[in-house]
This record gives C-alpha cells, sequence and structure tokens, in this order.
C-alpha cells in the first residue's frame, strides 16, 4: 500500500478513455489498496486510476456513507436531479456547479470480480459518477457551470 501521485489538469491522460479490468490479481488489489491511501491522504471524496496514471476502469468513493471500490462500474439508472459544487484532487483549487441525477443504480465487480449492484442518492452518486466520469476521460470541469478559482 502506497500514496501514488495524483495527476493533475492538463495531462492528457486525463482525457483518455480507460480499458475494462479483465483480471482480478493481486496487481487490481495493490491499485485498489494505493487508490484508498492516496484518496484518504488528499481528504478526497473519491479518485479514478487514470487520476494515478493507470487506464483501467477502477475508481474508490469515500464518503459518510462509506468506502466503495468500483470495478468496471456501469450505470444502470438514473432519477431526480441535483445541482452542486464539485471540485476534484486533478484540478486543484478550482470548483464549479455540475447537475446530476439524485439517484442512481451502478452495477460494478468487487476486487474478486463478484458483481455487486448499489443503489445510491444526494452525495455519493455525485462522487460515484464524478469517479466514473474519468473512467470515460470526462474532468468536470467541462461539464460544470460557474468555474472558479479558489478563495484563499
Amino acid at each position: 500500500m502506497a500514496i501514488r501521485f495524483i495527476v493533475t489538469a492538463p495531462d492528457p491522460i486525463l482525457t483518455k478513455k480507460c480499458r475494462p479490468v479483465e483480471n482480478f490479481d493481486e496487481r487490481l488489489w495493490t491499485l485498489l489498496d494505493d487508490l484508498k491511501d492516496t484518496v484518504e491522504a488528499a481528504n478526497g471524496a473519491g479518485l479514478a486510476a487514470p487520476q494515478v496514471a493507470v487506464l483501467k476502469r477502477v475508481c474508490v468513493v469515500d464518503t459518510d456513507d462509506g468506502f466503495y471500490e468500483l470495478v468496471n462500474p456501469v450505470l444502470k439508472s438514473a432519477s431526480g436531479e441535483q445541482r452542486g459544487v464539485e471540485g476534484c484532487l486533478s484540478v486543484p483549487k478550482k470548483y464549479g456547479t455540475v447537475t446530476r441525477p439524485m439517484k442512481i443504480t451502478v452495477v460494478a465487480c468487487d476486487r474478486y470480480g463478484k458483481s455487486h449492484k448499489y443503489k445510491v442518492e444526494g452525495f455519493t452518486a455525485r462522487a460515484f459518477l464524478h469517479e466514473m466520469d474519468h473512467l470515460d476521460g470526462i474532468v468536470y470541469t467541462t461539464i460544470a457551470e460557474d468555474l472558479e478559482d479558489e478563495k484563499d
């Protein structure tokens, strides 16, 4: 387990689409452990593999609702709407308003390849979708309104 370097914009790796995970092995487990250590050290709500320069469909989400490891996540349904301010560990000191669904259902594998269904809402849904966007090369700044620099 290690804290990895977080890639920041405008690094082109952040705009690349990630490949699905095919091997549920010790390399994946190490990546997931490192993502957890890194997001905790950075005091973030989530982190995706491309943010640590790995183009695999893997992300973690850490909110008050719990800690989630998502491997090959797929959005199955979405409903409602919420608007809120988002930031990103890969775009330090910037924030913007993003509109996202209020409730979502996501199917993803765990570190062992077992499929799970997650029904989440509110901030946790926002965090899931933010991290899943990274897996498709989408950085929130491309969909945010009112993008601003952090005020000191």
